[in-house]
């Protein structure tokens, strides 16, 4: 059985359970990207960082075992697990199992990439600061879902997305990069997701860098 959350245990870096303590710009930044579908930006972060010396995906874990990014994480050699919400009783179990394999694997820095389940309060605490995601507008504009839709129903003449720390209220956290995509006339709800999925190709993986660089005071590593 999964231990719960323990906040006596003070922060993970002083931890004697082999959670790596902070690195430095000369050590290697150690990923965790975690997802429940198709894996886009999962692709686009490890073909980013395929040979780069200082960030490595150490490992992918879905909630969902027929997630197609999963055979994309075994397709770049790096690790995938599979922890399925539906096998725990209640979403702290479920987090507390997530919460226990990152830190079996040390890791530094989890990337959310499509991972579409909510996280609990407590997880989000544990891992404040060491915790990004990416979001298809430029908040704080258009939180949530059906973010195209409300784009266009909304006449918007850009819209962009979004890398953030993840905090507890959905969308909120600390924003890290934005980019601005047009909205063109003719764009329908498929277009225009298309064209902002590029950008964040291209987004997600800058984040990164900036992050292992150490240019952000909002990383708690």
């Amino acid at each position: 059985m999964t231990a719960p959350f323990d906040r006596d245990h003070g922060d993970y870096s002083t931890r004697e359970d082999g959670m790596s303590k902070n690195h430095s710009p000369l050590s290697q930044l150690r990923l965790a990207v975690m997802i429940s579908g198709r894996g886009s930006n999962l692709e686009a972060l490890l073909k980013a960082f395929t040979d780069d010396k200082t960030i490595r995906i150490v490992t992918v874990i879905s909630n969902d075992p027929k997630a197609q990014g999963l055979r994309i994480a075994a397709d770049h050699g790096v690790e995938a697990r599979v922890i399925d919400h539906h096998q725990f009783a209640s979403r702290i179990e479920f987090d507390s199992a997530v919460d226990e394999f990152l830190i079996q694997n040390r890791i530094d820095l989890i990337c959310l990439a499509g991972f579409m389940r909510i996280l609990s309060d407590e997880f989000v605490a544990r891992w404040s600061g060491k915790m990004i995601n990416i979001h298809p507008s430029l908040l704080p504009s258009y939180r949530g879902l059906n973010t195209h839709e409300r784009v266009l129903a909304a006449g918007e003449s850009f819209t962009g997305c979004t890398v953030h720390f993840v905090a507890p209220e959905v969308d909120s956290g600390e924003i890290i990069l934005q980019v601005k995509v047009p909205v063109l006339a003719e764009d329908s709800p498929e277009t225009l997701a298309a064209r902002v999925l590029s950008a964040e190709h291209r987004l997600y993986p800058q984040a990164v860098r900036l992050i292992a660089q150490q240019k952000l005071p909002g990383y708690k590593g």
